[in-house]
């Protein structure tokens, strides 16, 4: 239940975007997140605000690049990204400052914040299990049940150098151990069906033609084929169920994205308004409407697609955590011999 110091927070910061003549200014924006949904969130805040938003979109290596190369004159305010390793990774690069925000301390789990309010994570999808309901009868429901020799020849899921299968193997270090974990990908390795390709959307789409049995995918990329069409996926999406892996212990993995206030910011209290807007219930509402993302924020409606995969236990492990295993993870990864 949403506490009455979130509420007062939550209204405070609602009337504080009321009148746009107490925000007059501009908000130097680089952002990694590469979806035309996003155009509302950045529309919304300008018309709240009367900020107006200039942005700058890329890889996000190539924008933490450019932000260490411009050094104090970087005219960034805000870096957005898509994943916890590139959050962390410009945190330990000097690229953050840290932020005094009741709001977002109020309104983001700390689970998804850095712990030394560097940056926040505003959306999240999860990692889970998909299948074919007319070849699997038990599908997996761990991810360590991926490894188990009755699905040999049936997993389909992205390459080692994918971001999302680098957080979800960090995950399963910090739960298991490096040993247990590197056991783990060997067998997994032993039961794919193909090598890894494509993205996310190839993996569900292995399944409509045959190719695998068994999947792993961010949640959105489902949801999204659940609100609109997607070619090769949408018209079978029937044949497919999908697994909340963990359940009955750490909870399935979550991948953020998220921000911060970028460490030479020339207008940091526009860049902190900005945070705050973002975990405001509007924004909140429109990650998951738009994008098809489940909000970091917890209460804040689902879109009738992320709603129509459920409600399920999070794993609830440190971000931070994570990312500090990513190195571990990809050298793991590699030993096992997964491409």
């Amino acid at each position: 239940m949403t506490s009455i110091r979130s509420r007062l927070l939550t209204t405070a910061l609602a009337a504080t975007m009321a009148v746009p003549a107490f925000a007059q200014g501009e908000l130097n924006l680089y952002s990694s997140r590469h979806y035309d949904t996003d155009e509302r969130l950045y529309s919304d805040f300008t018309e709240m605000t009367g900020i107006t938003i200039n942005r700058i979109e890329g890889n996000a290596d190539e924008l933490i690049a450019r932000m260490e190369a411009e050094g104090d004159n970087s005219p960034a305010d805000v870096f957005l990204t898509v994943d916890t390793s590139r959050l962390e990774r410009a945190k330990d690069a000097g690229l953050f400052q840290t932020v005094e925000s009741e709001v977002l301390e109020a309104r983001v789990p700390a689970y998804a914040q850095d712990d030394e309010n560097q940056w926040f994570g505003f959306s999240q999808r999860s990692r889970i299990i998909f299948y074919d309901e007319n070849d699997v009868d038990t599908p997996p429901a761990t991810y360590q049940d991926l490894a188990d020799p009755a699905y040999e020849n049936q997993v389909c899921i992205r390459s080692s150098s994918n971001v999302y299968n680098q957080t979800l193997t960090g995950a399963l270090i910090a739960h298991l151990g490096e040993e247990a974990t590197l056991d783990w990908a060997e067998a997994v390795v032993s039961n794919f069906a193909r090598d890894p390709q494509g993205g996310d959307t190839d993996q569900l789409r292995g399944i409509v033609s045959g190719e695998c049995d068994i999947a792993v995918a961010n949640t959105y990329y489902f949801a999204r084929a659940i609100r609109k069409d997607v070619d090769g996926l949408s018209d079978s999406r029937d044949m497919i169920g999908w697994v909340f892996p963990n359940q009955d212990s750490t909870g399935a993995h979550m991948n953020l994205s998220g921000g911060g206030v970028a460490a030479n910011a020339p207008n940091p209290d526009n860049a902190v308004r900005f945070l705050e807007y973002l975990a405001s219930d509007q924004a909140q509402e429109y990650f998951s409407a738009g994008n098809d993302e489940y909000p970091a924020v917890p209460g804040v409606a689902l879109s009738p697609s992320v709603a129509e995969l459920g409600f399920f236990k999070p794993d609830d492990l440190d971000a931070a955590v994570i990312a500090d295993n990513i190195p571990a993870a990809q050298m793991l990864l590699n030993e096992a011999g997964w491409e």
